[in-house]
């Protein structure tokens, strides 16, 4: 059964963010807070299962987020597929073990833009994208 994790509102409280661009072998992550105003990359970690839990713990013990973003991937028409359920089930998973917001992205175009903008870390750089996305949608 899925079950999803409604996140509260985002409200002016909620300062930093950390973005997660779910992969089944590497995950992208990106920094940012409203002050910066744009997403930070901070590498991929590559590993799965549950290999990737203690790097992701690193990653949020050193940024200290109010919240975490994750990009949930869609058809170009909208229609889901496997990686949706996946990329939402790792949100749940977030969620669960850190017990801090976690709110979803469609990132549908997420790695094309990155890929065009020279990444050279096209996972992180993908977050980088989710989370200006996310960004760009909080009330100012």
């Amino acid at each position: 059964m899925n079950v999803a994790v409604t996140p509260p509102p985002v409200t002016a409280a909620l300062h930093s963010f950390l973005a997660f661009d779910f992969g089944m072998k590497r995950t992208g992550v990106a920094y940012a807070s409203r002050l910066l105003g744009v997403a930070q990359p901070q590498g991929t970690v590559n590993a799965s299962g549950n290999a990737r839990w203690p790097l992701i713990t690193e990653h949020i013990s050193r940024w200290q987020p109010d919240a975490l973003v994750v990009g949930v991937p869609y058809h170009p028409d909208g229609a889901r597929h496997e990686n949706t359920d996946r990329a939402q089930q790792f949100a749940r998973q977030l969620h669960g073990r850190f017990g801090l917001p976690v709110f979803e992205v469609d990132e549908r175009y997420s790695t094309t833009e990155a890929q065009a903008e020279g990444a050279t870390d096209v996972d992180a750089a993908s977050a980088c994208v989710i989370l200006d996305q996310f960004l760009r949608s909080l009330p100012p």
